[in-house]
């Protein structure tokens, strides 16, 4: 019970949410989500380990119309969440700070989600570490510490190493890790003590 209550006061923005094995929304499953914001109105994340099959950074900077000299071709866009999913996300390192707007979410991590931060990476200006994301994840008050407590996802550290460095295949396991936790002994059922 006081695991629970932990949870329903703890600010979890900068941390980790990693998708326990046999989520009920494919759309997460193995996901590791970072938590941009998280208050009593709710919860915002990107989801930082699934590339979008269909498009990558020349394509989405050629449909918006944005000058590519840096050479982002082949670079991956990543499905950030099911939540508008036409518009885009940059978590990026601290070196860079947007005219318009950017959020600083932890000492290592900044979002930005303005068009300018797209077109200052097509001029190879931007953030020196990045992934672009479209659409997010969002959470209603409460929701997210409901989904905690009936163990859809495990809370663990960010860290810009395991976001920016790690292929997006190797990211949930390396979260798990992080914690302490195989990913061999989770199974997909969830259970009460």
């Amino acid at each position: 019970m006081a695991e629970n209550s932990d949870i329903a006061t703890t600010n979890l923005t900068g941390h980790l949410l990693i998708a326990m094995p046999g989520m009920a929304d494919p759309r997460f499953d193995l996901s590791v989500v970072f938590v941009c914001d998280h208050s009593d109105e709710g919860a915002m994340g990107l989801i930082v380990n699934k590339p979008t099959p269909d498009i990558d950074m020349s394509a989405l900077l050629s449909q918006l119309s944005i000058e590519n000299p840096a050479g982002l071709d082949g670079t991956k866009v990543r499905y950030g969440g099911p939540v508008e999913m036409g518009r885009g996300f940059v978590l990026h390192s601290p070196d860079y700070t947007s005219v318009v707007t950017t959020l600083d979410v932890t000492p290592d991590l900044k979002m930005t989600a303005t068009l300018d931060v797209l077109e200052d990476l097509g001029q190879g200006q931007g953030p020196e570490r990045w992934l672009m994301m479209l659409g997010y994840a969002g959470w209603g008050p409460g929701q997210l510490e409901n989904e905690i407590a009936e163990n859809a996802w495990l809370v663990g550290p960010s860290s810009a190493d395991l976001i920016f460095d790690l292929t997006d295949g190797q990211k949930w396991e390396a979260a798990l890790e992080s914690i302490g936790v195989s990913p061999l002994l989770l199974s997909s059922e969830g259970g009460r003590a």
